[in-house]
């Protein structure tokens, strides 16, 4: 749940702010949907709001309901996020990406705002299912960048190349030290192409090469901030990013930022959204470049099935997923940000859709593949991935009734996690933790917990 906290104004004195209220005159606003909505009078004295926003005290249900009524906020987001966490809906700090038009001046616009500074909304997702499907048709038609030849100095492809060289050292130091640390740079890399799409003169191809950067830095600050918990910025970022693929007509780029857009949504609780997602980079193939992406989409379609408890649909995007795997040429020949996909990423995948859908041996059978597969998941690169799927190994054991190898696992877990930098892979043991703590009474159980904590 979303709180307020001492180093940030409460959600509620923003929003009276914004709409330049006095307590007394919004809580008067709150009052008059109160009463239209059938919930009677309500007294709107502003030592309530003083209660509200100083003291802790939660409005009552009827009170909550109008609030949300004022702001045009969904009765289910009011009982998803709770006071005064909801209320964050109501801050218009996502309209400049979510409105501005499908051009190439459209997505500059969008990358100067996630270029900037992001409100911390741990845990919300700011696209509705028409957001959704909104994007992805307007991703489809997007208008491709021109040539840009009467303002500032000249660029070509070379600049274009050297921030390729940049984000792909960002991506492995990812891989190395988690998104905390590299968050920063890569929102560096996105304001300095950004700046030269603004004010720099340039050709066609350059344009659409610089476009094509931004997109994959913007996918990257996605991600990063998805790592870290904060889904309302990662969602910011990738939509900022399938707009700028549109602008580099480039559908390749675009699909792979729909795989981690999907990801977050299937974690977050939205196996449908995820596949909607998903269908739309798969629509057309064809124009999908590399063998790896493809693999790629279907093997992020297996776990939203999976998800959603759909054990045919999630193995036979499985399937699929190694057939498309098996046209892959060597990873220099592939795009560059498409190294970690191998049998061995594809087995921990297919395990873990087993573990979703409640086959523990099955799961188990896929975790060892993904380990001994003479293309092997790659534990030394992937540290933070590799306490992601320890974790889940140790689950299956647990399924199985094997305590001690689920404790052998979590002892590797810990190990593995020094130096990583990732809310994920600590809300990850702390899943661990919790199916573990029905075995304290077993004292090695009860030691691994403790020294967990």
């Amino acid at each position: 749940m979303i709180t307020a906290t001492a180093v940030q104004p409460h959600p509620l004195t923003t929003l009276m702010a914004r709409h330049g209220l006095t307590a007394a005159a919004y809580l008067k606003r709150v009052a008059d949907r109160h009463l239209a909505l059938g919930f009677g009078a309500m007294a709107h004295r502003k030592e309530k709001a003083t209660r509200w926003t100083r003291e802790g005290v939660t409005p009552e249900r009827t009170a909550l309901l109008a609030i949300a009524s004022l702001h045009g906020i969904d009765v289910a987001d009011v009982d998803r996020y709770g006071w005064p966490g909801f209320l964050l809906l109501a801050l218009d700090d996502d309209r400049t990406v979510l409105e501005s038009p499908w051009t190439a001046a459209g997505t500059v616009n969008t990358l100067t705002e996630v270029g900037g500074p992001v409100k911390d909304r741990r845990g919300f997702l700011i696209a509705s299912t028409s957001t959704l499907a909104a994007a992805l048709a307007q991703w489809i038609t997007a208008e491709p960048a021109l040539a840009i030849g009467d303002r500032g100095r000249r660029v070509g492809a070379e600049a274009a190349a050297l921030f390729d060289v940049r984000l792909d050292a960002l991506r492995h130091l990812d891989d190395t030290v988690g998104a905390g640390q590299v968050y920063d740079a890569v929102v560096l890399e996105l304001r300095l192409v950004t700046d030269l799409l603004k004010n720099a003169s340039y050709n066609e191809a350059t344009g659409q090469r610089l476009f094509a950067s931004a997109a994959e830095a913007s996918r990257l600050a996605g991600w990063c901030s998805y790592d870290e918990g904060r889904h309302a910025a990662a969602e910011r970022h990738f939509l900022v990013s399938l707009r700028a693929s549109g602008s580099a007509h480039d559908p390749t780029l675009g699909a792979v930022t729909l795989a981690f857009w999907a990801n977050l949504r299937y974690n977050a609780g939205d196996a449908r959204g995820a596949l909607n997602l998903l269908d739309g980079a798969l629509a057309d193939h064809r124009k999908i470049s590399s063998p790896r992406v493809r693999a790629m989409l279907h093997a992020r379609a297996a776990r939203a099935h999976s998800k959603a408890g759909e054990p045919l649909a999630a193995w036979r995007q499985v399937d699929d997923a190694f057939d498309a795997y098996g046209k892959a040429d060597t990873p220099e020949a592939d795009l560059a940000s498409m190294y970690w996909i191998n049998h061995g990423e594809l087995h921990q995948v297919a395990a873990s859709s087993a573990l979703s859908l409640g086959d523990p041996k099955r799961a188990l059978e896929n975790f060892r593949a993904a380990l001994t597969h003479e293309d092997p998941y790659d534990t030394d690169r992937e540290v933070r991935g590799a306490v992601i799927y320890q974790v889940r190994q140790a689950e299956a054991h647990l399924a199985l009734g094997d305590v001690d190898a689920a404790l052998d696992l979590g002892h590797q877990v810990i190990d593995t996690m020094g130096g990583v930098d990732s809310a994920r892979t600590t809300h990850t043991l702390e899943e661990l933790r919790a199916q573990l703590d029905g075995h304290r009474h077993i004292p090695a159980v009860a030691d691994f917990l403790d020294y967990a904590a």
